[in-house]
């Protein structure tokens, strides 16, 4: 490894923090970047954090349009095709070797060491176009959370047929402000004690959904159901039901949007614990030095965390959507838990809704940091000399100690956060928005780019049966995609003719 003759010679003195130049095998990962504390655990927390999101809340809706042979095996198919596509990208983080090769720190770099020319800027524009659509999304979502605990205090005291209407812009405005202040946080593995945060939060209020449904099937007072969903003529128009359908494949599709960010979320892996197969219990590394030639590499790290990952939520959605279509039948709400599918007991609703406004929280930043990072990265390298973007300047923060702050990340970050939370007040309908973003990531995210790399580094013979299995999945999701944007888009046009302001429209 190069030596550095000062901490400021140091590739990781970027980041601000010091560092011991006495060994600098302490302080560095073997590319001469800040030492990554990740561990599979972290990473299949961060995967959580970024799949059950806002997604799980519309699942009953999306059962109720498909039904239940529909809606369940498409929920099902989904998962297989996003782990399976998810342990390729895993293999592409490093080139040409997936265990010794270089690594790449980006989507669009991996594509870039992969496939080259044209792919990369279209890489970009699908990538950083869904992770903004994303923070759009998660502004709205956590806006309505917010507006849904004023409501059950409002409906419990003035009873369910009460007027209780409230805005949503305040709300909004109070979670961009919250988003400008974390959005300070330099980089992607300094995010794990928020990601865990959200990840508590997302199971907290995934559980509750659960368990208030289970409480309406058991009390009887259940939705009439059926094998293929809403009935046309009595619980939509032909019209409807067709473009409603394709919309909820759209906000499924939505639901397992994390591949955006995997390569980020792999990028900052380290394994800092190996597993004990006797004692059952993790150990740190200096325990065990001597087995750490043994220790995975990361793609089969990042492997099991998808697979943690990917199936927890699995089992979650399965869980909410079958339990929520089974509760409030063809009628499901768009959102059962701030669509006031429950009023009661409305302190366990405010609780609930209070939990998805803080995982969005940390949400926000594992799909807003990407971004963040791509741009600064650009920037440093364009304008190399400039100090405004270059500078970084040490404060002591109270409770916190020292904290780095750079004045171009404090201005682009504000700005990007203000621009998203305006978008938000200007369309703030939650399932049509869901399921346009959903359709328009995740055939090229992830399953075109994933499989396309899995062919060139895999060396994939043309036309071999593996080769026409691998492009037929292509091909079949991006007409699956298509559908569910041509959905959600008429769902969107619907939205905006009957929005009323100061009321909250979710479908």
């Amino acid at each position: 490894m190069k030596g550095f003759n000062t901490e400021q010679d140091h590739p990781a003195a970027e980041s601000g923090n010091v560092y011991d130049v006495s060994d600098p095998t302490k302080n560095v990962d073997d590319d001469g970047r800040e030492k990554r504390t990740g561990t599979w655990l972290t990473a299949s927390a961060h995967i959580i954090t970024a799949v059950i999101g806002s997604g799980v809340l519309s699942l009953a809706w999306a059962i109720a349009q498909l039904g239940w042979i529909a809606g369940t095996l498409i929920l099902v198919i989904f998962s297989f095709i996003t782990y399976f596509t998810s342990t390729m990208l895993a293999d592409c983080y490093r080139a040409p070797d997936p265990v010794t090769g270089k690594r790449n720190y980006t989507y669009m770099d991996v594509v870039r060491s992969y496939l080259g020319g044209r792919k990369v800027q279209l890489c970009g524009v699908a990538q950083y176009g869904n992770l903004i659509g994303i923070t759009v999304g998660y502004t709205i979502t956590a806006s309505i959370s917010l507006v849904a605990v004023g409501k059950a205090n409002c409906f419990h005291k003035k009873g369910h047929e009460a007027d209780c209407t409230i805005s949503n812009y305040p709300y909004m405005a109070v979670f961009g402000i919250i988003q400008i202040i974390l959005s300070q946080i330099p980089n992607f593995h300094k995010l794990s004690f928020l990601s865990l945060m959200a990840a508590v939060m997302s199971f907290t209020y995934a559980t509750i959904g659960i368990g208030l449904a289970i409480a309406t099937v058991a009390g009887g007072k259940v939705g009439k159901t059926n094998m293929t969903g809403t009935v046309v003529g009595v619980d939509v128009t032909a019209a409807q039901k067709i473009w409603r359908s394709f919309q909820a494949v759209g906000d499924i599709a939505f639901a397992y949007a994390y591949a955006t960010v995997l390569i980020e979320i792999q990028a900052s892996f380290h394994i800092k614990y190996l597993w004990n197969l006797v004692s059952f219990e993790y150990e740190p590394l200096d325990r065990i030095v001597d087995t750490l030639k043994s220790s995975p590499a990361e793609n089969k790290s990042m492997k099991r965390a998808s697979l943690v990952g990917v199936s927890t939520t699995t089992f979650f959605y399965i869980l909410c959507g079958c339990l929520g279509y089974a509760a409030f039948g063809n009628k499901a709400p768009g959102d059962f838990l701030t669509d006031f599918g429950f009023y009661e007991p409305f302190w366990l609703i405010d609780f609930a809704n209070a939990c998805i406004a803080f995982h969005l929280i940390g949400a926000y930043q594992v799909f807003a940091q990407p971004i963040f990072q791509f741009v600064e990265k650009r920037c440093n390298r364009n304008w190399p000399d400039n100090k405004f973007i270059t500078s970084e300047y040490s404060v002591n923060v109270p409770f916190l100690g020292k904290f780095n702050i750079s004045l171009f990340r404090l201005v682009w970050r504000t700005a990007y956060v203000v621009i998203t939370t305006v978008v938000a007040m200007i369309f703030p309908f939650f399932n049509a928005i869901l399921g346009l973003i959903g359709a328009a990531s995740f055939w090229p995210l992830t399953v075109y780019f994933p499989v396309e790399m899995h062919i060139a580094q895999t060396k994939v013979k043309k036309y071999s049966p593996r080769w026409i299995g691998l492009k037929m999945l292509c091909w079949v999701c991006l007409i699956v995609s298509l559908l569910a944007a041509a959905g959600s888009i008429a769902g969107l046009i619907s939205s905006v003719k009957t929005y009323k302001p100061f009321r909250t429209i979710h479908e």
